[in-house]
């Protein structure tokens, strides 16, 4: 079975526009090795993501995330061969 991701996300904060974008960002580069990627509606400002139950990304401890910074952690577990193209290089310092 495929990896399952999902992002959990405040209603309360009314983030559903930013998880539904970065949900099209993993979706979209991960199209062939996801089984399922949900969102979740949460409350008490979550932004969570996770893969098949791990927590990849918590806003709370790392601050919004990067669609780069996101698509890495879940390469790193759902394709780690897999290149992101521009997404792998180096950020400027």
């Amino acid at each position: 079975m495929s990896p399952v991701v999902q992002i959990e996300y405040c209603t309360q904060c009314r983030w559903l526009p930013r998880a539904a974008w970065l949900a099209q960002e993993l979706l979209t580069t991960f199209e062939a090795e996801l089984d399922e990627l949900s969102l979740k509606p949460g409350t008490g400002g979550v932004f969570v993501v996770r893969v098949d139950d791990e927590i990849v990304w918590d806003r709370r401890e790392q601050g919004f995330p990067e669609p780069t910074a996101v698509k890495q952690a879940v390469r790193d577990r759902v394709a780690p061969g897999k290149s992101l193209g521009h997404s792998d290089k180096a950020s400027p310092e």
